[in-house]
């Protein structure tokens, strides 16, 4: 299945003295990407409970080569793994089909500082969007 695409400009408050972009803000674009994948898949409402009670457990990002002002990145969404209380997003950013950072975000259900396990039905909502490459 593809991952899910949304589009980002590069903007001048995000590109460091060396006129590209500073590292932590490939960190912002994965969670701009991950809330418009949620906002897509219809998970931004009351009915995913899920949703509110997942948290960001693990960042990594593997650096490929630099964005830069007014650059036009697709950023792209995509679940790789499901486990019974987590999941992994993948966040893979790219200029005209270039490789520029990839992101691995691990979420993780909890309440009240426990682990949950995630419902059948956002784990169905997840499933279809599963990477499989």
């Amino acid at each position: 299945m593809s991952a899910f695409s949304c589009p980002l400009r590069v903007r001048w408050g995000e590109v460091d003295a060396q006129g590209v972009v500073f590292n932590p803000n490939y960190f912002v674009y994965a969670d701009v990407a991950a809330t418009e994948f949620f906002r897509a898949a219809g998970v931004m409402t009351g009915d995913y409970p899920d949703m509110g009670q997942s948290y960001v457990v693990d960042a990594r990002a593997s650096f490929r080569a630099s964005a830069r002002f007014d650059d036009l990145l697709d950023i792209q969404v995509s679940v790789p793994r499901i486990g019974r209380s987590s999941y992994e997003l993948r966040v893979d950013i790219l200029r005209s089909g270039q490789l520029l950072t990839e992101v691995s975000l691990t979420y993780v259900r909890a309440l009240e500082g426990k682990s949950e396990p995630l419902s059948e039905s956002y784990r169905a909502m997840l499933a279809r969007v599963v990477r499989t490459d």
